[in-house]
């Protein structure tokens, strides 16, 4: 008898298995057409126009193109209504199956992607993955911090590294990657990429304005392919660099240069995800609703953008920034103009050259490549540009934006905590009050908060609103107990250039917590 229940119960998993997956197939062919259209490859064009036109896979490997712009893909698909009610209540990993599939269209089989997917997404800590939480009327929390590293970095990351492993082993290469930090994009990137064999990682971050979490989460990795490098300098100047390097198209050559920043589109696809998930939940596509997302480069709440014109329905997107207000001040004069960066309890939004507007300006100049690469130079030359009227008003047609300094931050938090009793990390405490503000004009539609991190990340920053310290999840709990590998170089590009090139491809670890020489 109980070999016989066994049986049964393994017919009855196997038939509800089948019975998932032809829907979920069922879903992406609705959405995105047949499977012959699926084999059609998409191309990917770049901001400044003298770049050729990549495959998706290509694009994946190059991260910035060629002419310094950043890649878009030349159209995007447009799901019907009936398409995206169908997701409301759908397992994660099935929506972002038929989210990315038409985005990856020829350049990935579809069983592979569904694979990565899978895999991307089995480890969270949440069944739901990116959980919803209620804390005021018609205000919600969307929690992206469940993954491995404890941040919305992980959602895109977790794919974007079983991608490049597949294209990788595809075409029997090695690849460097090479990204900057402001805290959460280099840990989810460790974590993501420990260990492989085809890749050596080098990640930048500025000295000193990360949280002591987020160092530890980059510095304690043992693998020997990862090499963490803390910069004497700010964000800027470690995106600067990386951006400078895959300038070089000798480096590139010889290293097989590969970027995990948001400056990799494939990142960005990924985020688009939640979105849809947390807006079919409320009621999309019967209902509209409005985003706000505590924002520094930008890739974020792009991917948002990108949602909508795939047929989401989002009334606003509400830039939420802190005291490094670029952007806030760029939607209220028109002006983009560098400033100094100012270190914050928010350090990720700690940030003045947001690399990911250009492509929301790209689309709003009509996709006029050579306005943009005038626009890029100017900046170039003065910090400066002024945007043109008509790009101006169709930004501010989908897009407010508030600014939220230190003493806001830490009443926000405590706040959130007294009327809801949740905890809010900073950076997502600067994107509720935020909220409120832009629900104070809008209280009829609900307002989705998206929750970047843990805030367990920045313990300081809680205790001093609340009096209290919230505790690491348990698989970081010994985070502080670990040695810590660091290599900190002044900001020299030569230097840091020659660093890499000594460390890539021979997995060798020679960080150490002194300064290296330059």
């Amino acid at each position: 008898m109980p070999r016989s229940l066994s049986f049964r119960a393994r017919e009855a998993t196997r038939a509800r298995t089948s019975w998932y997956e032809a829907a979920r197939h069922r879903t992406i062919r609705r959405c995105i057409g047949s499977r012959n259209d699926r084999s059609k490859h998409v191309k990917y064009v770049s901001t400044r126009g003298m770049a050729p036109p990549l495959s998706f896979d290509a694009t994946l490997l190059s991260g910035l193109a060629s002419d310094g712009g950043l890649y878009l893909p030349g159209s995007y698909p447009r799901l019907s209504e009936a398409a995206i009610a169908d997701l409301a209540g759908r397992p994660y990993a099935h929506v972002a199956d038929t989210i990315v599939s038409p985005f990856v269209a020829g350049a990935i089989a579809p069983t592979a992607l569904t694979a990565m997917i899978d895999a991307a997404y089995e480890a969270f800590r949440h069944k739901a993955v990116a959980p919803l939480v209620q804390i005021d009327s018609n205000l919600f929390v969307l929690e992206l911090f469940h993954g491995p590293t404890l941040a919305f970095k992980d959602l895109a990351m977790q794919l974007l590294a079983r991608m490049i492993d597949h294209a990788l082993a595809a075409k029997g290469e090695h690849a460097t990657i090479i990204g900057a930090t402001s805290g959460d994009t280099g840990a989810a990137a460790i974590e993501a990429f420990a260990g492989l064999p085809r890749v050596d990682v080098f990640i930048l971050y500025p000295h000193g304005r990360v949280s002591e979490v987020q160092r530890r989460q980059m510095t304690t990795v043992e693998a020997a392919n990862i090499h963490t490098i803390a910069i004497e300098g700010t964000f800027d100047d470690a995106q600067a660099s990386v951006k400078a390097l895959f300038a070089d198209a000798r480096l590139c050559a010889d290293l097989r240069l590969c970027g995990v920043n948001s400056i990799n589109i494939a990142r960005i696809l990924a985020q688009i995800v939640y979105y849809f998930t947390s807006a079919t939940a409320l009621g999309a596509p019967r209902r509209d609703v409005s985003f706000t997302v505590p924002t520094g480069n930008f890739g974020d709440i792009f991917a948002g953008w990108i949602a909508k014109r795939m047929g989401l329905p989002v009334e606003r997107f509400v830039i939420a920034t802190n005291a490094n207000d670029i952007l806030q001040r760029t939607l209220a004069t028109g002006c983009y103009e560098l400033a100094a960066v100012s270190a914050t309890q928010s350090p990720s939004m700690d940030i003045q050259v947001s690399s990911n507007f250009e492509r929301l300006l790209f689309e709003a100049y009509d996709r006029d490549a050579g306005a943009i690469t005038r626009l890029m130079a100017e900046l170039g030359k003065s910090r400066s540009f002024v945007i043109g009227q008509s790009a101006l008003a169709s930004i501010r047609a989908e897009f407010d934006a508030f600014r939220t300094d230190e003493a806001e931050t830490t009443r926000e938090i405590a706040r959130t905590w007294r009327e809801a009793r949740y905890i809010a990390d900073p950076h997502t405490a600067v994107a509720i009050s935020a909220a409120r503000r832009a629900q104070a004009k809008r209280p009829a539609t609900p307002q989705i908060v998206l929750g970047t991190a843990h805030p367990a990340k920045f313990p300081d920053a809680i205790e001093r609103a609340i009096g209290q310290r919230p505790a690491l999840p348990e698989p970081l709990a010994a985070l502080h107990d670990k040695a810590e590998r660091i290599a900190i170089l002044p900001n020299d590009l030569p230097g840091i250039e020659r660093f890499i090139r000594e460390r890539a491809r021979t997995g060798s670890r020679a960080a150490t917590t002194a300064k290296v020489a330059s």
